[in-house]
């Protein structure tokens, strides 16, 4: 194969596993490599290093099984957000309005399992595609769910996409660059999308990086790709031009006999 365009989303196609595999046979690929992925999987790691850096991100702490919400409460306040530290698409995570809601939210997040916690931000969520080493138009998520969830995303035909957003320059430009920061941070590449929440202050908090976003022509990189100009094929051909002379990062000979 002359180069291959990763299309996995979740475990297995964005944590480095596929991308670990394709290093092995020496076919370069789209997208971030093993480290880039396997962090931006990781949203404690993640989050660590944009804290070392001073990149706004939420607060965190991990659950640990036998702590109650008032251990989270007295830190964070209420509402908060339990999530999973390994999935993507919001699967497994909950608003949690009351202390009572605490139990059954890292029952549900420990199904995937390590389990982080945040004071969840009340605010509009803000996306950026990365296209190379350009920002792309940002697009505002407006959502008549509680959050952008997985029904907002994949099956609510009521959630609109806003793109341009309705950012002032200065604010374009700000967030454009947070993005790359936060892109390049975890050593992500080639392509990619960041995600945010505008909190009720105006500043802008780092949710995650996903590093292989959906390619469907009512996707939110295509969009923002053709406010940029970029018809769908053309993106799909940038992306595929990110890989040329791309050199794969193992010499699995060597390796075997090393």
């Amino acid at each position: 194969f002359a180069r291959a365009f990763i299309a996995l989303h979740g475990r297995g196609g964005e944590d480095g596993s596929i991308q670990g595999l394709l290093d092995s046979m020496n076919i370069p690929y789209t997208g971030s490599g093993v480290l880039g992925s396997a962090l931006s999987m990781d949203k404690v790691r993640s989050k660590r290093i944009w804290q070392c850096l001073g990149l706004a991100t939420p607060p965190f702490a991990l659950w640990e099984p036998g702590t109650g919400a008032d251990d989270y409460v007295k830190i964070f306040g209420l509402p908060l957000s339990v999530k999973p530290v390994f999935e993507g698409s919001s699967i497994g995570v909950t608003r949690v309005n009351s202390a009572s809601r605490f139990d059954a939210a890292c029952e549900l997040a420990a199904r995937y399992g390590a389990v982080m916690i945040e004071p969840w931000i009340i605010g509009d969520e803000y996306t950026v595609g990365i296209l190379g080493t350009q920002a792309l138009p940002s697009i505002q998520i407006a959502s008549s769910e509680i959050f952008y969830d997985y029904h907002a995303k994949y099956l609510a035909e009521d959630t609109q996409y806003i793109c341009p957003s309705p950012l002032s320059l200065q604010e374009e430009e700000n967030l454009q660059l947070l993005s790359l920061q936060a892109f390049r941070a975890v050593g992500a590449a080639g392509w990619g999308r960041v995600d945010f929440i505008r909190d009720l202050n105006g500043d802008f908090w780092i949710l995650e990086v996903n590093t292989v976003p959906g390619m469907t022509s009512h996707s939110l990189v295509p969009m923002a790709a053709k406010v940029a100009g970029l018809s769908f094929d053309e993106l799909v051909l940038e992306i595929l031009s990110l890989t040329v002379g791309v050199a794969a990062k193992v010499d699995y000979a060597k390796g075997a006999n090393a």
